[in-house]
């Protein structure tokens, strides 16, 4: 794990006010008003937003990777409040997850047999630490996924990864999922407020379910998909595929999209 130096600027600041009431303290400075001053910190926190995108105690994002071990299955848990997740699938092999993540919201591991339990929560870090999460998985294993923010987007791209079974879920932000060409129970994504765009890579076949609800709107790409009931879509090549995969998506008040995406396309 690595863990980056917050900014210069703010070492100077800490530094340079300790000295100074160090000095007040045995009467080596002379009495200043330093009240017309303390605008100077608001905007020294301001430089520190912009550079940085986070005003916590631990200033960023720190990476991290676990490894392999023996396990054949894994879950990964995620509760991110009103920060962003990308997912995506490992590109090296012999680690079991790697990316990075907001301080102190290390992926906690227990490993039970043969089965890896990982889980990661927003309520563990500094209140203004706002690094978002990025997360890679292994490729060689089954996974269980289950992540779930509020104010935050999830980006979620799980080709390579065989999926057993993925809950995504959102309170205002969007969810941008990817299909697996690997999955047993099904994927699901939800989201009150936000978006739900879902992608299928090309070749795959799926049939997806569309759950639409009054205030919301339906974007369906008809050059890929044909309609077989009120709110079941499937691809045009399900019916001769030996494997499809199956994904439910929804969203209370905003726009559900469902697309068709090439090999290679991010």
């Amino acid at each position: 794990m690595r863990t980056e130096r917050p900014p210069y600027i703010l070492i100077a600041l800490l530094l340079g006010s300790g000295g100074y009431l160090l000095l007040r303290n045995f009467r080596l400075l002379p009495e200043v008003d330093l009240a017309p001053y303390a605008p100077l910190i608001l905007v020294l926190l301001g430089v520190q937003l912009l550079l940085r995108g986070d005003l916590g105690i631990s200033w960023a994002a720190q990476t991290f990777g676990i490894t392999r071990g023996t396990v054949r299955a894994a879950s990964l848990e995620a509760y991110s409040g009103e920060l962003d997740v990308k997912l995506r699938a490992l590109r090296r092999e012999g680690r079991l997850i790697a990316g990075s993540y907001t301080a102190r919201s290390r992926p906690d591991l227990t490993v039970r047999g043969e089965t890896a339990r990982l889980t990661m929560q927003r309520g563990r870090t500094w209140l203004f630490s706002i690094a978002d999460w990025e997360v890679g998985l292994a490729r060689d294993l089954p996974w269980n996924v289950l992540l779930s923010s509020f104010l935050g987007e999830i980006e979620a791209d799980l080709r390579g990864i065989p999926i057993n079974r993925a809950e995504l879920g959102t309170g205002f932000g969007d969810i941008r999922l990817v299909l697996p060409e690997l999955v047993g129970q099904g994927v699901r994504a939800f989201s009150t407020f936000g978006n739900v765009a879902i992608a299928v890579p090309e070749g795959c076949a799926a049939l997806v379910r569309l759950r639409r609800r009054t205030f919301s709107r339906l974007q369906v790409d008809e050059r890929f998909f044909m309609r077989l009931a009120d709110d079941l879509y499937a691809t045009l090549n399900h019916t001769e595929a030996a494997r499809v995969t199956y994904a439910e998506v929804g969203s209370t008040f905003g726009t559900v999209r469902l697309v068709s995406i090439q090999t290679g396309q991010v």
